[in-house]
């Protein structure tokens, strides 16, 4: 679309995904924070906001939702609506946005548009649309080749239907010219020179620079600021304007202590706008300063105090994140939407230089009526069926209930959709990947909260335990291979109490790693080559996902290791 709508210059090199701009992003090819841009069609302006669509980040979408008049929904040829589609559709169709439904890559071989299209009918359905919104317009088109149509066979050139149903399906801004300015801030950006940035789309009146503004959150709580800049968004800039009509999207700077939700409103006779409505977290994790040995060796900050204002610093942009200090001085809760939620922010913290540790991932119980109530999400798992037989047994144990099983297609697999408590899926997607030999995949979306499941063993193996400081050589190491699988190869600093490999068995083991070999002039052996297994590589999401009650990951800027918790060590006693 951007490179259609004569954005880039003809030479100008374009990175793939250009929306996904941080480094996060494109390593994991999700989009995790929402972005806008404006592309120009026959002097139409068309401002559109790039949303992620994991349900674990649905807070950046619950915000940017008041932004829009309505939304693209791109659906795979083949696969049909995703489960996490249901979120971000679920939110759009409340605010009652006209939806265009774009078939994407249409030239796929096994492309079947009929049952995408009858599919994604049936979730606006379930989702309780209108019927405006059930009479939805259809485009086929493959993105690859810049190309789309009114049916699947009778593509266009160009992407011309696309943009042209655009202006003809999604009304044009819903506002008032005339009246009290009103504007509120959906995001928040900070910029060197400029402080804090203020991004969101002017509801009613008209913005000036230099115009002195009411600052509100409720009816009674008003303050007054000046807006010194104002810039609208043009192809891929901020480009400096000197007046903001209303129903365009812009960014001021000059109001530094402004925060998400707050609106900017007329000096004289402003009125706040509704604020934004986020869902409430379902996971939470302990952060707390690193207590091991070798704190402090590769991280810039290390402090409670530094921890401590990072994580505060993170609420402001991040809305679906709430943070509570623990139950010590060094320790904070920080509660989000899911794991991954979470481990986005620990990865940001650690490559700006933070040291610190985490816990394993909690669910977030409710009490109603006396109840222990606890989430509840569907899951759908797409598995090859010679290996169906693991993967079900695998979400039995751990309290999924299987509601739907279809065959998929021609490549032999099947689909299942369960409903299995969150405690069940922590950690359940190594697993499955194990039980399928690395094919299934798997989503998940939450769905609401239901009664207490009962007990849930994830994790059936123990670990290993170093039981002494030094650096591990490759003779211990020999030896301890046979026990089970190490985290570790030769010539690794490792702690005591550092977790470095994981037990074949049920229950902790201490091991010597660090031994050398006795050398004296008796032995006069020769040396014996020794054969080491190549250690595992743990990921920090596979490390958070492997943690049990009793361990903690310490996360530095240069390495992720794992620990047994001290505080637990003194209630067990004695080596297992």
């Amino acid at each position: 679309m951007l490179k259609q709508a004569k954005v880039f210059r003809d030479n100008q090199f374009v990175q793939e995904r250009i929306m996904d701009s941080n480094d996060l992003e494109r390593e994991r090819g999700i989009t995790i924070l929402s972005k806008n841009t404006s592309i120009t069609f026959n002097d139409t302006k068309i401002n559109i906001i790039d949303t992620p669509g994991h349900s674990d980040f649905g807070g950046e979408v619950e915000r940017i939702l008041n932004m829009v008049e309505g939304v693209l929904l791109v659906v795979d040829s083949v696969e049909g609506p995703m489960p996490q589609t249901r979120f971000v559709l679920k939110k759009a169709l409340e605010f009652g946005h006209a939806v265009i439904v774009v078939v994407n890559k249409i030239d796929r071989p096994s492309a079947r548009p009929d049952y995408v299209v009858n599919s994604t009918f049936e979730l606006f359905i379930e989702l309780n649309a209108s019927d405006e919104q059930c009479d939805f317009q259809v485009i086929y088109a493959s993105g690859i080749k810049g190309k789309a149509g009114l049916s699947p066979e009778n593509l266009a050139d160009d992407l011309g239907p696309l943009f042209e149903s655009i202006l003809r399906c999604i009304p044009g801004p819903r506002i008032d010219r005339d009246g009290a300015l009103q504007m509120l801030a959906t995001n928040i950006e900070y910029d060197e020179h400029k402080g804090r940035i203020a991004i969101g789309r002017l509801h009613a009146g008209i913005l000036c620079r230099g115009m002195d503004v009411r600052i509100c959150t409720s009816e009674d709580e008003c303050r007054f600021g000046r807006v010194r800049e104002l810039f609208v968004y043009e192809k891929f800039s901020r480009v400096p304007a000197e007046i903001v009509e209303a129903g365009d999207i812009c960014a001021v700077c000059g109001i530094d202590d402004i925060q998400i939700g707050e609106t900017i409103a007329d000096k004289s006779s402003g009125k706040p706008l509704p604020s934004i409505q986020v869902e409430e977290p379902t996971v939470k994790m302990a952060f707390s300063i690193n207590t091991s040995p070798f704190v402090g060796r590769e991280g810039k900050y290390v402090t409670s105090r530094n921890i401590r204002d990072r994580l505060y610093r993170e609420l402001e942009r991040n809305l679906a994140m709430k943070v509570e200090d623990g139950e010590t001085a060094d320790t904070f809760i920080v509660s989000g939407r899911g794991t991954l939620h979470i481990t986005i922010l620990i990865e940001n913290m650690r490559r700006e230089g933070y040291e610190f540790m985490v816990g394993p991932p909690k669910v977030i119980n409710k009490k109603v009526n006396d109840k222990l109530l606890e989430p509840y999400e569907i899951s759908t798992v797409e598995v090859r069926e010679e290996y169906m037989g693991p993967v079900v047994e695998l979400l039995g144990k751990r309290r999924g209930q299987m509601f739907d099983m279809q065959g998929v297609g021609s490549e032999g697999t099947v689909l299942l959709k369960y409903k299995i408590p969150t405690r069940g899926l922590l950690g359940l997607r190594n697993a499955i990947l194990t039980a399928s030999r690395g094919t299934a995949i798997l989503h998940t979306i939450f769905d609401g909260y239901g009664s207490w499941a009962g007990d849930i063993t994830t994790r059936d193996q123990g670990s290993l335990v170093a039981f002494e400081d030094g650096t591990s050589t490759s003779y211990a190491l020999a030896s301890s291979q046979e026990r089970g699988h190490l985290f570790i190869g030769p010539g690794v600093d490792v702690y005591k109490g550092q977790v470095v490999g994981i037990h074949q068995r049920p229950g902790d083991l201490s091991l010597n790693v660090c031994k050398k070999k006795a050398a004296t002039n008796v032995r006069s052996n020769k040396e014996q080559t020794v054969v080491l297994d190549t250690p595992l590589d743990y990921s920090l999401d596979d490390c958070i996902e492997y943690i049990q009650e009793d361990e903690l990951v310490e996360v530095t800027p240069k390495s992720i290791r794992m620990c047994k918790n001290p505080k637990f060590a003194k209630k067990s006693g004695g080596r297992s």
